[in-house]
């Protein structure tokens, strides 16, 4: 979380379950990419650009929906940024 702090330039601290839903929409467990409640900025972890599809939470813990990391950064005009240490 450090390089991640470092990289915002704020200290960040782990939402409790109602702040995730009071500022996306959705609990814990099933938050999407997109249709928060509140505009939310993407970071996309480079390692995903491998992959030709991958899966995210669609709205509920109990369900997914697939998706390109293309499509997943056209949606949310996420940026990728890398921080895990070499």
């Amino acid at each position: 979380m450090m390089r991640l702090e470092a990289h915002l330039g704020e200290k960040l601290e782990k939402p409790d379950a109602g702040y995730v839903r009071q500022v996306t929409g959705f609990a814990i467990g099933g938050v999407p990419p997109v249709g928060h409640a509140q505009a939310l900025e993407a970071l996309i972890d480079p390692d995903l650009l491998q992959y030709e599809r991958i899966y995210a939470a669609a709205g509920t813990p109990f369900a997914l929906f697939a998706l390109s990391p293309e499509e997943l950064l056209a949606l949310t005009g996420g940026r990728v940024v890398a921080l895990k240490s070499d």
